[in-house]
């Protein structure tokens, strides 16, 4: 027993299934990291093609095989006219507001973008933008769809029957 009394024992449970808001960071941080190779790519002037194992069937065999297919990348920034880069964090097809009413992020040259995406990347990690990700997530959604049911077919209306 004297080589477990060096042990530190605790009563503790496993814990079940991934929180969702853990599981949106974690989607969110794995984007900007793709934007922060991308980025760093550019840079270098060399090219970043993230790939992804599908599975497809050969028709020769009638079996499946898994095989890497470039993933589609568009980057997260663009010039303006004045030289300027801008960058957006998007979450899934929206834009996310980092800070109210604003939705884009201004840096001098890629080296910035690398910085900001760089601080995001660490923002999203503490979940200081996680108010900002739900309000994403419920602008497309019905949020009182079940509330009230609203009866949209058309009814026709009969005249009343005459007495013959």
């Amino acid at each position: 027993m004297s080589g477990l009394s060096a042990l530190k024992f605790v009563a503790s449970k496993p814990q079940q299934g991934n929180r969702p808001k853990h599981a949106r960071r974690q989607k969110l941080v794995n984007k900007i990291h793709e934007q922060i190779q991308l980025a760093k790519a550019a840079q270098s002037g060399t090219e970043y093609v993230p790939v992804r194992i599908r599975s497809v069937r050969d028709e020769a065999t009638g079996g499946t095989r898994k095989v890497e297919v470039p993933k589609r990348l568009k980057p997260w920034w663009w010039a303006s006219e004045n030289g300027k880069l801008f960058i957006t964090v998007r979450y899934g097809a929206r834009t996310l507001e980092v800070v109210d009413g604003k939705n884009a992020i201004e840096t001098e040259s890629i080296a910035g973008v690398i910085t900001t995406l760089q601080i995001l990347k660490t923002a999203v990690d503490a979940g200081e933008l996680d108010s900002r990700i739900d309000a994403v997530m419920g602008q497309g959604k019905d949020s009182d769809k079940n509330s009230q049911v609203i009866d949209k077919r058309p009814t026709l209306k009969l005249p009343p029957k005459s007495s013959l």
